[in-house]
């Protein structure tokens, strides 16, 4: 039965995890039997969090469900994706904005890989707005981002940006 497990993976840097990455890894388990949220090392992006904060984070969210993984990875998704026998690639879509750049990616790895699927899950609506961007720079001002993120991220945040403790 392990054998026929559906297996997806969310790749993202999730720098930091959001609610609309949850809502998106939510969602994802009512199709496939497990989720892999893969952290990925980008060398040349500045992150707020390092690889091991993001993935502590990633599964102090999840620790209640067996279903969602936490890993990392760096190189060509489509490689990592046939090491961890995933079936399908998640990509998590906000607005018609997203759709060239991950419809160029999804058709780069089709062809590099055709036997993984790319599937895309629209954001809850009220989830559209949100990046891990705009919360950043919101928290870097002391803006008011707990009801975007997941406590534990929250509290992250507020290690990194004082401010929001005021």
């Amino acid at each position: 039965m392990a054998e026929n497990k559906k297996i997806a993976i969310y790749p993202g840097s999730f720098d930091p995890l959001t609610n609309g990455h949850i809502d998106i890894i939510q969602r994802a388990l009512g199709i496939f039997d497990q989720v892999i949220v893969a952290v990925l090392h980008n060398p040349s992006k500045k992150a707020l969090f390092t690889m091991e904060e993001r993935e502590q984070m990633i599964s102090e969210c999840f620790q209640d469900e067996p279903s969602v993984l936490v890993d990392s990875f760096g190189g060509l998704l489509v490689e990592y994706a046939k090491i961890k026998n995933a079936v399908a690639i998640i990509r998590g879509m906000r607005a018609l904005s997203d759709f060239e750049s991950e419809f160029q990616m999804a058709l780069m790895n089709r062809k590099l890989n055709k036997e993984v699927q790319s599937v895309f899950l629209m954001t809850g609506f009220r989830w559209i707005f949100t990046s891990s961007s705009i919360i950043k720079e919101a928290a870097q001002f002391g803006g008011d981002i707990s009801d975007m993120v997941p406590e534990s991220v929250h509290r992250k945040l507020m290690e990194k940006f004082p401010k929001l403790k005021a």
